[in-house]
């Protein structure tokens, strides 16, 4: 599929995982302190001129994938958040972990079976928790523990990070006890009633649609499909294509 030219680790369906993808233990990445990011030091002129600019309703983006699938983790950091911090006064992220994930009911509870094991339906819960109880937090503390070397146990120093006031005793109760459990199954709930059925992760609705062109287009530059894709005016974009153009000289 055209996706994979751009990710080495897709997570497509029905697939036996042998082995997790070692990644190099680094510390939470802070975007306005990396070299990486210095790119980002733009989102002061981008907030600026888009809200000097005609308002339009904003683009919608819906990431569902699963916390340890290589080509998930890959996308959430490496685009998908950085053009949320640029642009995200136009544009809406949803984020659903759940992905190629199984459940099952015993008795009055769901069970999971995740792609990548249990560590995994651990990291989707915890997610799902925290979008639930912070979602004003939500996505840089997610975009922190995906970024880390251990997805699960990241968990405090993105909170010191991203979150100080958020209680991760609630975190861990909402994960051990029935909110969790009921968050999981809405996600599973909403994972089974994409139309197309998903095929892979991450796999990615704009505005609520799905189709292989946009999934390519987001993968290889969400930046320009967002921008291409919001209906502002001519100006705004003149401007802030400008702005880009002065910074990266």
């Amino acid at each position: 599929m055209s996706q994979q030219k751009y990710f080495l680790h897709p997570c497509p369906r029905k697939t036996t995982v042998l082995s997790l993808v070692t990644y190099p233990a680094v510390k939470p990445r802070t975007p306005c302190l990396d070299a990486d990011f210095a790119f980002l030091q733009v989102e002061k002129h981008c907030t600026r001129l888009i809200s000097n600019s005609l308002k339009a309703d904003p683009v919608s983006l819906s990431l569902y994938y699963e916390s340890l699938c290589p080509g998930c983790r890959q996308f959430l950091v490496l685009m998908l958040f950085p053009t949320w911090l640029m642009l995200n006064d136009i544009m809406n992220v949803t984020l659903v972990p759940y992905g190629n994930a199984e459940e099952r009911k015993e008795a009055t509870k769901w069970h999971f079976e995740c792609q990548h094991g249990e560590e995994e339906c651990l990291g989707n819960m915890i997610e799902a928790c925290i979008n639930h109880l912070y979602p004003g937090y939500a996505f840089p503390l997610i975009f922190c523990m995906e970024s880390s070397s251990d997805v699960t146990t990241s968990l405090p120093l993105c909170l010191k990070l991203y979150a100080p006031n958020a209680s991760l005793a609630d975190i861990n109760a909402c994960v051990t006890g029935d909110l969790g459990n009921k968050l999981m199954h809405r996600n599973a709930e909403l994972t089974r009633a994409l139309k197309p059925h998903h095929e892979y992760v991450p796999w990615i609705l704009i505005n609520g649609e799905h189709s292989e062109k946009l999934q390519t287009q987001a993968q290889e530059s969400l930046f320009n499909l967002v921008c291409s894709l919001y209906k502002a005016s001519i100006a705004f974009f003149q401007e802030l294509f400008l702005v880009l153009f002065l910074h990266s000289s």
